[in-house]
């Protein structure tokens, strides 16, 4: 009887030895302010995506978020409960609220854009690295101008 009392104790882990448990990491706030519109037509749509390989267009991505806010002089986008991580944004001026991006002659963007950072395009959308912004413990606050090409 001791001998099983004695191998139940050594089976059962000691609290101290036990692993710390993980403290949870509190989600932020990412809040963007938008300028340049060139007009308060149609609405502004935004995706943040945490995956390199989906952006600018955040297709397929479950974990990104998007937002989509009527057009105004100055637009501000508020993304609630950001887990930390490295982000990138992208913003559409669909000024016609048709839901896409439209073009002239197939390639050259029609409605305005930007991305996080402000970083430029170059013969396409910006690398992720370059509009890549860091999410901690401390809310994010970035300005992003939306430019137009015609």
């Amino acid at each position: 009887m001791i001998g099983r009392i004695a191998a139940a104790v050594l089976a059962t882990p000691l609290l101290l030895s036990a692993a710390p448990m993980p403290v949870p990491v509190p989600a932020v706030d990412v809040s963007i302010t938008v300028t340049n519109l060139r007009s308060h037509e149609g609405v502004v749509l935004a995706c943040m995506t945490s995956d390199p390989e989906r952006f600018p267009r955040c297709r397929g991505d479950s974990a990104a978020h998007a937002l989509v806010v009527r057009a105004d002089e100055t637009v501000r986008l508020d993304f609630a409960d950001v887990t930390p991580g490295t982000y990138a944004i992208a913003l559409l001026h669909d000024e016609n609220s048709n839901g896409k991006a439209d073009r002239a002659l197939g390639m050259m963007p029609r409605e305005g854009f930007g991305f996080s950072r402000d970083a430029r395009i170059h013969m396409g959308p910006p690398a992720f690295e370059d509009a890549a912004f860091s999410v901690r413990r401390a809310p994010v606050q970035q300005t992003i101008r939306m430019r137009y090409m015609l």
